[in-house]
């Protein structure tokens, strides 16, 4: 087995144990677009772009992934859109 081929396998094992979450936020009738936006805004460290498209994206599709990342960091995040009355899940 070469280096190069050595330092790739090393390398995918690496990335194996990084454990990656989603926030999936869910489709509502109750919620504004422009509250939405605003708390992915605020929330995610969304640009205005990336949330107005996450907000449609929910809106049609009935749900969309927000944001990725280890469970310890999303977990508070979810707390938070959950608290703001949006409708979120760690999957």
């Amino acid at each position: 087995m070469s280096t190069k081929e050595k330092i790739s396998e090393k390398r995918l094992v690496d990335e194996k144990l990084v454990s990656q979450k989603e926030i999936v936020l869910h489709n509502d009738d109750v919620n504004t677009f422009d509250h939405v936006i605003e708390t992915l805004m605020h929330v995610c460290d969304h640009t205005p772009e990336q949330a107005e498209q996450c907000s449609l994206i929910v809106h049609y599709n009935g749900k969309c992934t927000v944001k990725t990342g280890p469970y310890k960091d999303l977990k508070p995040r979810c707390t938070l859109l959950l608290e703001a009355g949006l409708s979120a899940e760690i999957v």
